[in-house]
Order: structure tokens, then C-alpha cells, then sequence
């Protein structure tokens, strides 16, 4: 249960119970476990419930909230689903603010938006595969979970309501989840919301064991997922897939009426919708995402601000932006003191804020966009806001604009921003002008990365150095002034057109977190890679043979070596084959059977 004053100054405030019939004070959890009501179509892969009460619903969300405006007490939350979701008090609090738009903002009828925060403790999810949830390492790294943050993808309603005494029904429905999956997350929370606001406690308890009859998520397959009398197709990419590819398609599925609805991605945001207004700065944009740059996005709606953190965030794909992220941020959050003080330099973080109090608490900040009220409608030409000097954001009604005195690397592409308007005057899709701006954004980042790319692959050891009684060999560290220097033969001026400080940009982009992030994914995977070539090399070697010429210390070593290799396999580190991990242990017990017995009987316990 969480209950807490409303320090936002609300024009606008409804009874906590929101429905007549709906009792005062209804903040605990309401639901007990279902007992298994069928809510799922037949025919659908993995629609049959799971052997544990909730195990595959808590692969794909974490809880489900409704965050309700009590008149006397604030934000408060009235359910949270399931009984057994943990979150602990300051984690509830900050669902609650960040679950209801700022009182400025003006968001009458719905509204959708998402939010990112941080976790009080480190829920890190032991592995359960076999169960349903994904193995990581089969996933793209922008679609991997990071167990110190939770996302939030709210639909807020503020409607008349005369039953009520102060005029107006307020409430959320938050999905929580580990996962990033924007487009499949808001399009769930689309069909439960306006559902449970009609119908309260039926609605959602049928919701949530439909949830619990997904299949599981399984990566490089189209999951058929209802929910609410709709099954929703999706894919989740594979961590070898080509970004960009051909969107979903719909897939004939048996005993599935009405027809399914189809999303074409499971995670990334309208990038031309959210940077409409700023298209003529979006490669200055996109340097600042790259280098980890701290920014901050002024609007005055949360669907705006997290539309177009989300859209900058994902503008560096497919490299994953390292740094901490905010789609929606306010003045409650428990970090907002560590975040916005100005006794040290501003945090490596993108924020959304919309509460006016920011315009002068983030004046310091050495990066603002801005952006106004409106967004453009279909066939609407955006109005771009203008590049100004960093610092002068003084005053709460400073005009749009990207406030910076950042001077790019490279020079502008002026290109991609004729073709994208020429696209709207010619009433292009939205769904096209958002994949021509991707495209521009992936080939650009793609351009960049090559050359790393290129340097890394370099520092792995040749596949003979691999011996199969030797310690795997090292990887070579990265050395900057080695990397730049490739730069001259072998830099992104062999698939990008744009000039400019190239090497400037990279030994900027190498004090990055993104950069720190980035090669430590690939030195994990070469590490990998070398753990199985020395596991090939091994299960080739006569390993009865070299035991019976060595000393003990040298034969307890391999088996050392081997079981700390069938240990990395039995927690995911390595996906070996059962066969493989038979070899193995039939390896190591020819080796252990050269020992004394009593040595035998310590390692075997070890």
C-alpha cells in the first residue's frame, strides 16, 4: 500500500476512489491468485496456464498499478498486480508522482507516456529459461534488461466526472517491466486502461491471467500474445539480426477471430513524430547522444517529453546508449538533488521534465531542447525551432529551440532534412518519412562503429595461439593513439560522405560511457569466443595421454580449467550443447583419474 502528499500544486483533483461503487480508501491489493479463468483463444502456442502461479507473467511485466488523485492525500496507488510484485515504499512513491502528469501540463481526456527509474535495491532475476525467460545473450543489446531500472508505460485519464466533488475522475494504469519494449507495451496498455476504467476489478483480474498465458519470450519468433478479446502478433529480434530489416508481417494463425493486430517492431519509438521539430539539428543531436552528453527536454506534456527521449536514445542504434536516461523526470524523484546540483558538473543523463521549476533549476546545464505545445498533424509542415546559445534559458516562457554551444564535428548533412520535408509537403506517410530518418541515423552510426569494429577484431588472439593445455590467451588491450591512427586508412570516410573532425569526434566518443559499455560487450563476446575455441581444442587433445606425462599441479589445473568451464555453461555464460558439456565432464574425469585418491576426493567436492 502507498499513500502520499501531493506536493504538485493540482487544479484539478477527483475523490480516490474515482467510480460510484468504488469504496474510500481502497489502496490495498484487492486480487487474490486466479484460479485459472480460460481468457486466452484456443489454438494459440503456449496459451495453456503455467505450472507456477504468475511464472509467465512475471517473465513479461514485473506489476501492473493503478495510481489514483485521493483529494485529501494526493497521488496514491489503489491496486498493484500481482499480490506478491515487491516495491518497496520509496519505489511506490515514485511510481505514484511519476504516474500523473505535472499540474501545468493540461492533459484533459488520455494520455499515454512512459517513464524510467531507478531501483532502490538490485532485483536481479535468477535465470529460468526454461520457464519462459529470455536467455540475454540471444538478445540485441538495446532490447537487454538492466535489473537496476524499472520502465513505467502509463495511460492517464482526467475526464468531468459530476458524481464526483470536485468535477474530475484522475487516474493511471502502469505497466512495470524490466523490458523496453515501447511499441508492444504502450499498445497493451492502450487495451487494458480504458477496459479496467469502466469495469474495475473483472477487467483487470482477466487481463492479468491473460498476460499469465503468454508464451514464452522466446527471441527470433512471432509471439501470438492476447489480451483484452485481442491477440497482439509480435517479433522479438535476434542479437544477429540486421536492424532495419523488413517489418512484421501478419501470419496466418488457426482459430484467431477477429484478425491479429500486428506491430511491425516491439520496441522503437516514431523517431519523425518525436524530431519533427528539430530535424535541421538532428545529426547535432545525435553527436550529443553519442558522446553521453548531458541533456535535458523541456515540453509541457510527459508524452512529449518521453516520445522524444526515447527517439534520441534509439538515434544511436544499434549501439546502446550506456549512460542513465529519463523519458519523464520530476521534482520528487529521489535523485533529483544528486542530478540537478550545481556544486559539480551535470551527470552523463537525458532527462524529460515538463514542471516549469526546471527552466531555472537546469539553466547550468550545458545542453536544453525545447520544444512547444503543439506537434505537427498528418501532412502538417513541422515548425523547427532554432539553434541558441547556451545560457540564455532564463525566463519560464523562453522560446522553443536546442540551447548549446556545442560545435558539432561534422558538418551538416543538409540532405536528409530536404527529403524529409519535401516528404511532408507531399503528404508522405509518417510510417516512411520514419524509416527514412532511421535508416539516415543507422547507416551514419554504422559508418562510425565500423572502424572500431574493425581496430577490436584486430586485438583478438589468432585461433592458433589457442592451446589446449595452456590458459586461454588475452585479449589485447585497446590502445587510443593505436586506434586513431587506423583512422587515416581505415576510417569512415570509406562509407560516409560527411567531412569534418572525425578523429576529434572518436577520441571524444572514447571517454564515453557508451564507449566503456560498448567494449565491454565485445570483450565479453571475444572472450567467449576464445573460451570455446580453448573447449574445441580440448575435447581433440588426447587428454589421457598429456595426464600421464605431468605432474599433479599441472593435471589439478586442467581440472580446474574444466570445471570453471562447465560452471560458465550451467549459468548461461556459454550456450554449449548438452554433448559438448558429456565431453567435458568425461575430459575432466579422465584427468581427475590420474590423481591420488585423496586429491581426488578434495576436487570432486570443490
Amino acid at each position: 500500500m502507498a499513500r502520499l502528499r501531493n506536493f504538485s500544486t493540482w487544479e484539478l483533483s477527483s475523490e480516490e476512489a474515482g467510480r460510484a461503487g468504488s469504496p474510500q480508501g481502497a489502496c490495498e491489493t484487492r486480487f487474490s491468485v486466479p484460479g485459472g479463468r480460460p481468457c486466452s483463444p484456443e489454438g494459440i502456442e503456449g496459451s495453456q496456464p503455467s505450472p507456477w502461479p504468475w511464472e509467465r507473467f512475471t517473465s513479461w511485466l514485473h506489476s501492473i498499478c493503478v495510481v489514483t488523485f485521493d483529494l485529501e492525500l494526493g497521488q496514491a496507488i489503489e491496486l498493484i498486480y500481482p499480490p506478491h510484485a515487491k516495491l518497496t515504499e520509496k519505489e511506490k512513491m515514485n511510481v505514484c508522482y511519476l504516474a500523473f502528469p505535472d499540474s501545468n501540463s493540461g492533459c484533459h481526456g488520455d494520455t499515454q507516456f512512459s517513464f524510467r527509474f531507478r531501483r532502490s535495491a538490485c532485483w536481479k532475476a535468477s535465470p529460468r529459461n526454461a520457464h519462459g525467460q529470455p536467455d540475454e545473450q540471444h538478445l540485441p543489446t538495446l532490447l537487454q534488461s538492466d535489473p537496476h531500472f524499472l520502465y513505467g508505460y502509463v495511460y492517464f485519464r482526467q475526464v468531468r466526472d459530476k458524481s464526483l466533488r470536485r468535477g474530475y475522475f484522475q487516474k493511471s494504469v502502469v505497466l512495470l517491466t524490466s523490458l523496453p519494449y515501447l511499441c508492444l507495451y504502450s499498445t497493451v496498455v492502450r487495451l487494458i486502461a480504458p477496459e479496467y476504467f469502466d469495469k474495475l476489478e473483472p477487467c483487470m483480474e482477466a487481463a492479468c491471467n491473460d498476460i499469465d498465458r503468454w508464451p514464452p519470450l522466446v527471441a527470433g519468433k512471432t509471439l501470438s500474445l492476447p489480451i483484452m478479446g485481442v491477440v497482439i502478433q509480435v517479433r522479438i529480434p535476434t542479437r544477429n539480426e540486421k536492424l532495419g530489416a523488413a517489418p512484421l508481417k501478419q501470419t496466418p494463425t488457426e482459430n484467431l477471430l477477429p484478425a491479429p493486430l500486428v506491430l511491425p517492431t516491439v520496441h522503437e519509438p516514431d523517431l519523425f513524430r518525436a524530431l519533427s521539430p528539430v530535424l535541421p539539428h538532428v545529426q547535432l543531436l545525435w553527436e550529443l547522444v553519442l558522446l553521453g552528453e548531458p541533456l535535458v527536454v523541456m515540453a509541457t506534456s510527459p508524452s512529449v517529453t518521453s516520445d522524444s527521449v526515447l527517439a534520441l536514445v534509439s538515434c544511436i542504434a544499434p549501439l546502446r546508449f550506456c549512460s542513465d536516461f529519463r523519458p519523464y523526470f520530476t521534482i520528487h524523484d529521489p535523485e533529483f538533488r544528486e542530478i540537478t546540483t550545481r556544486t559539480q558538473a551535470p551527470p552523463s543523463v537525458i532527462l524529460g521534465v515538463t514542471n516549469p521549476f526546471f527552466a531555472k533549476t537546469l539553466q547550468h546545464w550545458p545542453h536544453i531542447l525545447r520544444i512547444g505545445e503543439t506537434r505537427p498533424s498528418a501532412g502538417e509542415q513541422p515548425r523547427q525551432v532554432k539553434l541558441r546559445k547556451a545560457g540564455k534559458l532564463k525566463a519560464l516562457d523562453a522560446k522553443p529551440g536546442v540551447y548549446t554551444a556545442h560545435k558539432p564535428f561534422l558538418v551538416r548533412d543538409r540532405a536528409i532534412v530536404k527529403r524529409l520535408l519535401k516528404g511532408v509537403q507531399r503528404k508522405r506517410p509518417v510510417e516512411v518519412q520514419s524509416a527514412i530518418l532511421r535508416r539516415y541515423l543507422l547507416e551514419l552510426t554504422q559508418s562510425f562503429i565500423i572502424p572500431l569494429e574493425r581496430y577490436v577484431a584486430s586485438l583478438m588472439p589468432l585461433q592458433k595461439s589457442v592451446a589446449p593445455f595452456k590458459r586461454p590467451p588475452q585479449v589485447r588491450p585497446f590502445v587510443v593513439d593505436e586506434f586513431v591512427a587506423t583512422l587515416q586508412h581505415a576510417g569512415p570516410q570509406l562509407t560516409s560522405p560527411l567531412r569534418g573532425d572525425w578523429q576529434g569526434l572518436y577520441r571524444r566518443f572514447l571517454r564515453s560511457q557508451n564507449f566503456e559499455g560498448w567494449l565491454s560487450a565485445r570483450r565479453r563476446d571475444m572472450n567467449h569466443k576464445l573460451e570455446l575455441l580453448h573447449m574445441e581444442a580440448l575435447l581433440n587433445a588426447d587428454v589421457g595421454g598429456w595426464v600421464s606425462g605431468r605432474s599433479e599441479v599441472e593435471a589439478v589445473d586442467l581440472v580446474l580449467q574444466l570445471q570453471d568451464k562447465l560452471l560458465l555453461a550451467e549459468r548461461a555464460g556459454l550456450s554449449l550443447p548438452e554433448d559438448t558439456q558429456a565431453k567435458l565432464r568425461a575430459c575432466m574425469h579422465t584427468a581427475l583419474g590420474a590423481l591420488p585418491k585423496d586429491l581426488q576426493a578434495v576436487l570432486s567436492r570443490m
